[in-house]
């Protein structure tokens, strides 16, 4: 089983030709509603790709939330634990996508802010049946810091995508209980200090992170694929070439899939592989959650 701790959204999706300038109002081309956030998205990819899943996270007490459950349950996500509080609406995010399938994402937290160390400990008996457990930073960090480390003393893997980039470097703490970690270029230029203009700077940082305690390091590089070391050696897992629409759940596509193939006892790389798959078709597609592939579409590719 895998336990997704994190964030859920209603994302507000407008399409554009190009994003508009400070003081610009532009037209739209298009607006849709959906479900969206980095946790609610990856548990959908989890389900999806053939996981059992549960969902931590939590949610304010209004129309939203109760659209958020609904489309939980409807994948077959255990939503036992995904709590609600009146401290704080529900989260929401603001997508602009443009003609060349690039998005630009401002996000609101709101009772996403509110996930607590007892809230984890609420679901202890959840984190003890799971094989990996996987977190973003759309939550609080001393949460997470508390979660990666209540995971680990279960045994379970615990991956943590960092993203959005954070704004300082992540505690010790909570990198060290990480056995996985998958950023972004952006994000692993961020958490190590390393500016990042070539593989080999790349690897670098790679390296560096590894240095203080993260297990391991993979790497999403858009279309390029995704880069990690393993036993001291670079390893590169090319993309699919495809025709991009919109990029938004790509990154959560691939951290869902991750997770899935390394729940099932497969090896990083031959996890690699497939999280490339499934977030290539991802970005085939409009949207968050409705992008985000089913196991058979994986298997047709």
């Amino acid at each position: 089983m895998i336990v997704v701790i994190g964030s859920s959204n209603t994302d507000m999706v407008m399409q554009v030709q190009e994003f508009p300038q400070p003081g610009e109002t532009i037209m739209g081309c298009g607006f849709m509603q959906n479900q969206g956030g980095k946790g609610a998205n990856q548990a959908v990819a989890c389900v999806r790709l053939g996981a059992e899943t549960s969902f931590v996270g939590k949610l304010g007490i209004d129309s939203l939330a109760q659209n958020t459950i609904s489309m939980l349950r409807r994948e077959g996500i255990d939503v036992s634990q995904l709590t609600q509080t009146s401290e704080a609406s529900s989260g929401t995010a603001f997508i602009m996508v443009d003609s060349h399938g690039e998005n630009s994402i401002i996000v609101d937290s709101g009772a996403n802010a509110c996930l607590t160390p007892t809230d984890v400990d609420a679901a202890s008996s959840l984190i003890a049946q799971a094989s990996v457990v996987l977190m973003q930073l759309e939550t609080p960090v001393p949460t997470l810091t508390h979660a990666a480390r209540l995971a680990k003393e279960k045994g379970a893997i615990v991956v943590l995508n960092p993203a959005p980039a954070p704004a300082s470097m992540l505690p010790d703490e909570l990198l060290k209980n990480v056995d996985i970690l998958v950023p972004n270029q952006i994000e692993v230029e961020r958490l190590s200090g390393v500016n990042v203009k070539d593989d080999e700077t790349l690897l670098e940082a790679i390296h560096k992170l590894q240095g203080i305690g993260v297990g391991q390091v993979v790497v999403t590089l858009g279309s390029r694929g995704a880069m990690t070391v393993i036993g001291g050696q670079p390893l590169m897992v090319p993309g699919f070439k495809v025709d991009a629409v919109d990029t938004t759940a790509a990154g959560d596509t691939f951290c869902g899939a991750l997770c899935v193939r390394l729940s099932q006892g497969s090896n990083v790389e031959e996890a690699m592989r497939f999280a490339c798959k499934a977030a290539s078709l991802t970005v085939t597609r409009m949207g968050a959650q409705q992008s985000i592939p089913y196991l058979s579409e994986i298997s047709e590719l």
